[in-house]
């Protein structure tokens, strides 16, 4: 048997009463952390005259990508290959389609954690013929103290705001 709390015999007010007025309030809170990973995207891109040329020669590039990447060891964190492509590049001019050449293109994201090895590593990537380095992007890994310490200044806050607001109230 489990007794009644006195908050449970009144039903809950979805809105304030003049009575008793409900405050609803936020909190925010900014932290300035060092990162704790970093991101970049690679993408590898491929050209032929016919599908099977462009097809090995950016299958051989991505491998000289991943095997590049790899060879930083326990500074990649997470490497993964994502969006593929194969495209025909139409001509111009005449009757008809005819495939001038086609275009090929490979997606791959590393995720470091040691910042020296990122700076050479883009380096080494960026000196690839037909392979573009985009990033980095810094982030803190999900479960980083950084995000509790936010979020609980983060309510200090809402609880400050709400308190101010009660004191306004009361006047």
């Amino acid at each position: 048997m489990t007794a009644a709390t006195p908050d449970a015999s009144q039903p809950a007010v979805p809105y304030g009463t003049p009575e008793a007025p409900r405050i609803a309030v936020r909190g925010e809170a900014r932290l300035e952390v060092d990162p704790e990973i970093a991101r970049i995207g690679i993408t590898v891109a491929a050209r032929g005259r016919d599908r099977r040329s462009a097809l090995d020669d950016l299958t051989r590039r991505n491998a000289v990508v991943l095997d590049l990447v790899k060879t930083y060891g326990d500074a990649v964190e997470r490497l993964e290959t994502g969006a593929f492509s194969i495209t025909p590049e139409l001509t111009k001019h005449g009757r008809g389609e005819r495939v001038r050449t086609y275009h090929g293109s490979v997606r791959v994201t590393a995720e470091l954690t040691d910042f020296t090895a990122l700076g050479e590593l883009t380096t080494r990537l960026a000196d690839l013929d037909l392979t573009r380095v985009d990033g980095p992007w810094w982030a803190l890994r999900p479960d980083s103290p950084a995000h509790r310490e936010a979020r609980k200044k983060a309510v200090h806050e809402a609880v400050q705001r709400a308190r101010e607001y009660l004191s306004l109230i009361h006047i």
